[in-house]
């Protein structure tokens, strides 16, 4: 090997290396940006580990952390999710577990945080703070079922209310239509029916003929003198 190849292959071998130790490089910067507050450049060393090693558990979680603090919540669970996935450590997988509990159970999506917390648990069962909301989920998750059952109890009671006064409203319709049919079948003595009045015409029609009979029969009998009595 000549003095040109040794000279290649050993800055080779050094950019390889400084490659293969940049993405740490860039967690520790990113790590003094975090214990100083800055977290906005923070978050930018930790995406340039990632860029430099994309297989970086640490690295995702730390900018998960990052981004958490700067209110982006769905930002970091993509994180915590990747780092979940990729962490090896069970310590450090049930620190990255603990924190998606920790953001779900803010968001109240109580079932997924205790998910979280369970496998955190998995990991690392020696995690008090991890318990400790594990069993606050599951205190607001009853307290929540509570909740739904008054609700739905008083829903039930506002139904029944509701029903109670449509059948006392239809009640009352039904006592009114009844009432108009009775009155409509009942005769009304201040007006006379078709019938009747034809019946009343016949019957003074028929007296009518009697009379001019009778009159008649006394025109044809003769006449009797009437005698005044003498004194």
């Amino acid at each position: 090997m000549n003095k040109i190849q040794s000279i290649l292959l050993l800055f080779l071998l050094t950019s390889i290396s400084a490659i293969a130790q940049s993405d740490r490089d860039y967690i520790r910067r990113g790590n003094r940006f975090m214990r100083d507050s800055i977290f906005d450049k923070a978050q930018i060393e930790y995406q340039k580990a990632i860029e430099a090693d994309n297989t970086n558990a640490l690295a995702h979680y730390n900018l998960g952390n990052a981004l958490l603090y700067q209110n982006k919540a769905e930002d970091a669970m993509k994180e915590y999710e990747q780092a979940a996935k990729m962490e090896t450590n069970k310590v450090r997988k049930a620190q990255v577990y603990h924190n998606m509990g920790v953001l779900l159970q803010s968001a109240k999506q109580i079932d997924k945080a205790l998910a979280c917390y369970k496998e955190s648990l998995r990991n690392d069962p020696s995690q008090d703070d991890t318990r400790y909301n594990y069993v606050l989920c599951l205190y607001q998750l009853k307290n929540n079922q509570n909740q739904d059952d008054q609700n739905q109890e008083q829903d039930d009671q506002g139904e029944d209310k509701k029903n109670e006064k449509d059948k006392q409203e239809q009640q009352k319709q039904d006592q009114k239509n009844e009432d108009k049919q009775e009155q409509k079948e009942q005769p009304d003595p201040n007006k006379m029916s078709k019938e009747n009045a034809e019946q009343m015409l016949q019957a003074a029609m028929q007296d009518e003929k009697e009379t001019q009979e009778k009159i008649q029969q006394a025109m044809q009998q003769p006449q009797r003198k009437q005698l005044k009595k003498q004194w």
